[in-house]
Parts: structure tokens; sequence; C-alpha cells
């Protein structure tokens, strides 16, 4: 493992690498806690905010290329910008099963899904955690990260039934 990759890359990466860690940290922090306590809508706020400057950081990251810069990959940053703006609505609105269901939405998709994809070969975040892996390695690697993902999956689900008293 070696931080290079991360000093070396644009502002914006580094940015976007700094709000993304702790937002994904704290995600699994607020979807496995308590819910509704003060330290819950604190820790909510926060989250927001790291995923929001997350989102805006990554709309003046270039490198993939594209339509003037922009890649498929920038709709994930907008569908997170209204996911994050529908999950503080619902949750005012006193729609809290709407409010849980787009929040873990947003952390499977906006950091799980997305995260996965950072670390294909030849990606910054990977050759930072890798070096640069062979297409085994990297095989390997992504199908336990598949595994996690699945297993992430199935607990949140049964978390689910749990709170629906299934």
């Amino acid at each position: 493992m070696t931080l290079q990759p991360l000093l070396d890359a644009p502002l914006a990466v580094q940015v976007h690498v700094a709000t993304v860690l702790p937002a994904a940290v704290l995600g699994i922090v607020l979807l496995l806690g308590r819910k509704g306590t003060r330290l819950h809508r604190l820790f909510g706020r926060i989250w927001v905010g790291l995923m929001a400057a997350t989102a805006l950081a990554s709309f003046f990251i270039h490198e993939i290329g594209g339509v003037f810069g922009f890649s498929p990959i920038h709709l994930l940053s907008v569908l997170t910008l209204f996911g994050l703006w529908d999950a503080i609505a619902r949750a005012r609105a006193g729609d809290l099963a709407g409010h849980r269901r787009r929040m873990r939405q947003l952390n499977l998709g906006a950091i799980g899904l997305a995260g996965l994809f950072t670390l294909l070969p030849g990606r910054r975040m990977g050759a930072a955690l890798f070096g640069d892996p062979s297409w085994l390695e990297f095989g390997l690697f992504a199908g336990l990260g598949l595994l996690l993902a699945l297993a992430a999956g199935v607990f949140l689900r049964s978390q689910a039934m749990r709170v629906r008293g299934r």
C-alpha cells in the first residue's frame, strides 16, 4: 500500500477521497447504530455534508473522459445529490421508512458500488491499495469484494426485516 498515487492526484481527487472515506465509515456507524437519537441526527448531518462534498468534488474530476470531460460516472454524483435531498425531505416529512430506504441505497450504491469500481486496475485507488495488481489478483479481490457486498446486502435486508417485525 502506498499513498503516493493519491498524493500525486489533482486537488479535486484528494478532496473526493478525503470526504468519501470518513463518509463510508460513518455510514456504517449510522446504519448499524440506534436511530432517532441526537447523536444519530448529528452524525447524519455530518454524513450528508461529507457525501455532498464528495459528489460536488467529482464534478471537477475529468480523468476518465467523456463529453466535455464528464463521463457516465458523473451521473452517479447527480443521483447522489438528489438522493441526499430526498432522504432529508423524507425524514422531515416523517417518512422514516422512505428515509431509511434512501440512506441504504446511498450507502450501498454511492459508496459501496462506486468504491468497487475505484479498485479496478489502472485506477488510482487500486494503485494506492494494491500497487499494480495482475488481473488474477484483481479477479480474486473482486470476487472477495462481491461476496462482502452480498453479505452486507443480506445483513441490511435482515435488519430491515427485523425492524418491520417479520
